[in-house]
């Protein structure tokens, strides 16, 4: 009874603390001054800035998330549920000369905590939302999850409008038998409506999971090698390894790899809350139009 009160009190103080700093995001102001202090690191990002991005992932618990996620790391499928253990990935490309790195945020356990899954938001570049075809109140999740996307997205940005967010909704479990069904297409295009790109899939058997990926990939300004398809995994020593040697060539020819290759990070984790906060700082303040005199 102690430790559960603890742990709640604990949560609460954590959820007031982000709250406060998403706030401060929010208005547009600067970080907290201990955050001001906090040491730099040294951020080791082997691709351009403009080839980076982040895939944030969001939805309620048993939709299949994780599934998805494994599909596209090409880690294959567990047909036993498990909670999400591991809350980030990355991994990176070399495509056609280019280096490309994908974040990618599970933020789906952050649903008790929503200043910090605001600031997830915030930090995110393209956004998946995920629901199951056999559970209304998922979809209905989906639908609220949408709206406050564009909503912190908007605000964030200043728009007099609704902020342009790419976003994708993916129906998931078709492969369930049609009388477990609680959520028809006729639904999720009515409710989603034709400027939200839409996926019936499963996990399970593939179904539409490429698509569902090219249209990640292309909403996000990815090229379509990043798709599990369209390029070669490697592991990440033979990645780093391939770049040691195009680096050595100096002035010769560089070595380009024959085919699109890709290599995940084992170890990758999630940026602290500081750096996250610093990102979204500094991607607003880029945004704002310069004065003139």
């Amino acid at each position: 009874m102690g430790k559960a009160l603890g742990g709640s009190q604990e949560a609460g103080r954590e959820n007031e603390c982000l709250g406060s700093i998403a706030a401060l995001v929010l208005r547009g102001q600067s970080s907290p001054s201990p955050l001001e202090h906090e040491p730099r690191k040294v951020k080791l990002c082997p691709a351009k800035p403009q080839n980076c991005r982040r895939i944030v992932v969001l939805g309620a618990p048993r939709t299949g998330k994780t599934s998805i996620l494994r599909r596209f790391l090409r880690d294959g499928f567990a047909d036993q549920y498990e909670p999400t253990s591991e809350d980030f990935h990355r991994k990176l490309y070399q495509i056609r000369g280019e280096n490309y790195q994908i974040d990618i945020l599970d933020a789906s356990g952050e649903r008790g905590f929503p200043a910090k899954r605001r600031l997830s938001i915030l930090t995110g570049d393209i956004f998946l939302l995920v629901c199951s075809v056999d559970e209304r109140s998922s979809f209905e999740e989906v639908r609220a999850l949408r709206k406050e996307i564009v909503a912190a997205k908007t605000k964030l940005l200043k728009h007099k409008t609704s902020a342009r967010v790419p976003i994708v909704v993916c129906v998931n479990k078709v492969d369930l038998d049609p009388k477990d069904r609680d959520v028809s297409q006729a639904e999720v295009g009515q409710f989603l409506g034709n400027d939200c790109i839409s996926f019936e899939t499963s996990a399970k058997d593939c179904t539409n999971l490429e698509e569902m990926f090219g249209a990640l990939a292309k909403s996000g300004g990815l090229p379509t090698e990043t798709l599990p398809s369209m390029h070669r995994s490697i592991s990440i020593r033979s990645y780093q390894a391939l770049r040691s040697r195009r680096r050595g060539a100096r002035g010769k020819r560089a070595l380009e790899p024959d085919a699109p290759l890709g290599a995940l990070c084992p170890l990758a984790r999630r940026p602290s809350i500081g750096t996250d906060l610093r990102y979204v700082l500094g991607s607003n303040s880029a945004r704002k139009p310069k004065q003139t005199s």
